[in-house]
């Protein structure tokens, strides 16, 4: 699969590249050239914004960046993020576009008030949707995305041609660099679940299983290969109607869906997907964490491919519900996220597990959901239980050497400014 050089790529290449931050600014884009003319005032410095909307399955979140370009840096720096997320996501108004119409505009309140009125019309207003449109029917999810086309059209920022859109699974793949060392991403969403890494040994590429495990990327005339594919059907959400035999059924309607990953008096409806389960545990039935890994084992086992060597290609970091579920697990801090090793999943289920046998838990999927968590990165992606994953709300979490780590949004913003891939800019 041959890629233009994806900004949310950019940073491992220019690592691997050996690239510095001014180097950076020649090679890439002449930032006089792309940013109006509006955006430059006689001081010294200038100031501009993006909206981003990260259309997720079980959740909508915005972004809004401030950025400040220095006349004596090569690139702006990322001065400011206002994050504000909702729930559920976008594709539970698949029967109701016009509800998602409306979560999108009260969304974009956000973006009015940290945006100052005289910049609203240069402002790039992006979205992308992951998995739980792609889970969609195709006429559904065009419903979904025109609804908030019409949204943005009707708002005063700036919004490209492919501003709203659905990501495939490279592109969630998303690559951050640090120095000339290169960092893994695993990101967990509802729908789907995403791997990221540049390998260090060849054969991580040959064993590769299909031509889309592979992006190839033409860059400072190198090309580069990475490792990067998307699961469908593989995120939490979805492995818990895998796990309960619910994914592939059309008895959802009328049927219970039982697991000894639930406790056992446990009985309730669950939505996903703008379809609601009715779920239980066993009563009388078998529980805990043991009867739940077999459970989960089959949402994971023949679905998804051990890379070669993978621990050997750098520090890993962990997104989306790799943190929340830490987080509810009390594994790391809400605020700071934290490093958590495979073991400490894979114990905390253990715990969860026993304790929901004894005592009704707050949180009746947490043992599912961690065993799940365990399962795919043992027997999944073949991480040993010893590996410290870097577990973090968000990707602007990274911290580079150089302070390369939140100017990758710049590039993405830019990218979707031009309407250009940034290969034709070096």
């Amino acid at each position: 699969m041959k890629l233009a050089a994806s900004p949310l790529l950019l940073m491992v290449l220019l690592a691997a590249a050996g690239q510095n931050q001014a180097q950076l600014g020649r090679s890439l884009l002449d930032l006089s050239s792309i940013l109006p003319a509006l955006s430059r005032p006689a001081n010294s410095s200038r100031i501009f914004h993006a909206v981003m909307f990260d259309a997720g399955s079980t959740g909508t979140r915005i972004h809004v960046y401030t950025f400040i370009q220095g006349d004596s840096e090569p690139l702006p720096v990322l001065d400011n993020e206002m994050f504000h997320s909702v729930k559920p996501g976008l594709s539970a108004y698949a029967d109701a576009p016009e509800v998602a119409g409306h979560t999108v505009r009260m969304l974009l309140k956000v973006a009015k008030k940290t945006v100052p009125h005289v910049d609203w019309k240069r402002t790039p207003l992006v979205l992308r949707a992951t998995a739980g449109l792609r889970l969609l029917p195709a006429e559904r999810a065009q419903a979904l995305l025109d609804q908030i086309q019409l949204v943005f059209d009707e708002s005063p920022f700036f919004v490209p041609d492919d501003g709203v859109s659905i990501m495939n699974g490279t592109d969630e793949g998303h690559l951050k660099a640090q120095s000339k060392k290169t960092v893994g991403i695993l990101d967990l969403g509802g729908g789907s679940t995403q791997i990221t890494f540049l390998p260090t040994v060849r054969k991580t590429i040959e064993d590769a299983p299909a031509a889309d495990f592979v992006a190839r990327l033409d860059f400072l005339n190198t090309t580069f290969e990475l490792y990067s594919h998307s699961y469908l059907g593989s995120g939490i959400m979805a492995a818990r109607l895998s796990t309960l035999g619910a994914l592939t059924t059309d008895e959802s309607e009328w049927r219970v869906f039982q697991s000894s990953c639930l406790p056992g008096k446990f009985r309730d409806e669950w939505s996903f997907g703008g379809l609601v389960y009715r779920v239980s545990g066993e009563p009388g039935g078998p529980a805990g964490y043991k009867p739940c890994y077999q459970e989960v084992l089959k949402a994971v086992k023949g679905i998804i491919h051990q890379p070669y060597q993978l621990e050997s290609s750098g520090v890993f970091y962990a997104f989306s519900y790799y943190y929340d579920r830490a987080v509810d697990a009390g594994l790391i801090d809400g605020l700071t996220g934290g490093t958590v090793q495979v073991r400490d999943f894979r114990k905390r289920a253990k715990e969860v597990c026993s304790d929901m046998i004894k005592n009704p838990p707050a949180s009746p999927f947490l043992c599912m959901d961690l065993t799940y968590i365990t399962c795919l990165l043992k027997d999944g992606f073949g991480f040993k239980e010893s590996a410290a994953l870097q577990v973090r709300l968000r990707p602007t979490a990274i911290k580079c050497r150089h302070g390369l780590d939140k100017k990758q949004f710049l590039l993405s913003v830019l990218y979707h400014r031009t309407g250009q891939t940034l290969a034709s800019s070096s």
